[in-house]
């Protein structure tokens, strides 16, 4: 009996605690208004008139509002695209978020056991991690991981290596931090499926405390339940959905195809029909095996059960990729407005800001005061590979909003702006 006790303890799976997370908030002085925004390409004389318009449409129907952020070098006349200036914006975005987060849980750099960094676009050499460690003096014998090239999902993805890490490494704090670099990928050449992302992808930057130990579990906000990858890259249509590539005289930028939101949503319904199964209720697992074999065996001609996650989840963190996305998840899955305002919000204040909009959004969550104790949280995210991925949490304490620090609380009030799902050039929030 000891033995057979021992041996459960010994090999049963540590739980993985979020103690805290930072979500970095950029100076005032890099606030791009929509003006701004169209000014400066205006000013460069790079683009035709025609892509130029092209840029004004694809701002207008953004749902992007008058406070996102672009880096110092893209919004000097002329632009400074540099190394140098690359650096000194991930520099920027990683060390505020990571000495917020550090002043927040009261963790010294010197107990960090295990970092991740992820920058799909930007990886430079020393590496990002590499940075961090430098900067922060972390010990010699940490574990560091630098994650690159997998896109607005790779938030996702650093939590579930770190999450592995600590199933092997006792008692250990896992730092994770998540950038995307602006500077060095902004796109001054004329091909429109490159000239999209210029209108998509904003400064924002993100960082993570985790803790496999025991007498964290009090302190910490979430316990992480589950993470589930999907990759739908062994198909050709999905890997090149989304591919960084040159135009013309060397001007490097992320195509996005025609086909991606089609890529998307097949993405999407592989993952969550994965992750059903281990959050759904068992009413609602038969009735999606019922539909299922009466279209598949009898050939039936019903629409497929569609889960109701509403019954699983009480907080949505959807990528904020951008206004169809969002349109297409609301549709598919039913949720309410009040389900995806986190979302919306996220992507009208700030933007795409890869992924680390999943923690802008939970950041939403908590300054409104929704999150409970009990409650669990779903984020989902996709990205190029063609990937998407999830992970639930699940609230180990109510957030107290008294001592609550993060960017959306010195405005909370002023949201949710009243959107149409459209935003146009001219409009303010109220």
């Amino acid at each position: 009996m000891v033995f057979l006790v021992t041996l459960y303890f010994m090999t049963r799976p540590r739980k993985v605690y979020l103690v805290d997370f930072a979500c970095y908030k950029p100076d005032p002085a890099w606030i791009c208004t929509r003006e701004t925004f169209m000014e400066r390409p205006e000013l460069t004389t790079t683009f035709t008139e025609e892509n130029l318009a092209f840029q004004r449409r694809i701002l207008k129907r953004s749902s992007l509002g008058q406070q996102t952020y672009l880096p110092d070098a893209v919004l000097r006349v002329p632009p400074n695209l540099c190394m140098a200036e690359a650096r000194a914006e991930a520099e920027a975005v990683m060390f505020v978020a990571v000495d917020q987060l550090l002043a927040k849980t009261g963790v010294r750099a010197k107990d960090i056991g295990i970092l991740v960094v992820n920058s799909s676009l930007f990886n430079p050499t020393p590496s990002l991690s590499s940075m961090i460690v430098n900067h922060y003096k972390l010990r010699g014998n940490v574990t560091s991981y630098n994650l690159g090239g997998m896109g607005c999902s790779a938030g996702v993805i650093s939590i579930d290596l770190a999450k592995q890490l600590l199933q092997v490494q006792s008692n250990s704090y896992a730092l994770v931090v998540r950038i995307e670099n602006i500077t060095l990928n902004w796109h001054f050449g004329n091909d429109r499926s490159m000239l999209i992302s210029n209108c998509l992808f904003w400064m924002g930057g993100a960082a993570i405390l985790h803790s496999n130990q025991s007498s964290d579990c009090r302190r910490s906000k979430y316990q992480l339940i589950h993470t589930v990858r999907t990759h739908k890259g062994s198909d050709d249509k999905s890997y090149g959905c989304v591919f960084q590539q040159e135009e013309g005289k060397k001007k490097i930028g992320v195509s996005l195809s025609k086909d991606l939101m089609a890529v998307a949503e097949e993405a999407v319904k592989t993952n969550i029909t994965t992750l059903g199964p281990l959050v759904l209720p068992m009413s609602e697992q038969l009735l999606f095996f019922t539909t299922s074999v009466a279209r598949k065996v009898f050939k039936m001609k019903i629409r497929l059960y569609i889960h109701n996650f509403k019954l699983a989840f009480e907080h949505f963190c959807i990528h904020a990729g951008g206004r169809d996305v969002l349109d297409e998840i609301e549709k598919n899955l039913e949720f309410t407005d009040w389900h995806m305002e986190p979302s919306r919000m996220t992507l009208y204040q700030f933007g795409n800001t890869s992924s680390s909009s999943l923690w802008y959004e939970l950041a939403y969550s908590e300054a409104k005061g929704r999150i409970r104790k009990g409650n669990r949280t779903w984020q989902i995210a996709f990205g190029s590979g063609f990937k998407c991925n999830s992970a639930v949490w699940l609230a180990l304490r109510t957030v107290d909003l008294v001592k609550e620090k993060n960017p959306w609380m010195d405005e909370i009030h002023e949201f949710p702006v009243h959107l149409s799902k459209a935003v146009s050039i001219g409009s303010t929030a109220k």
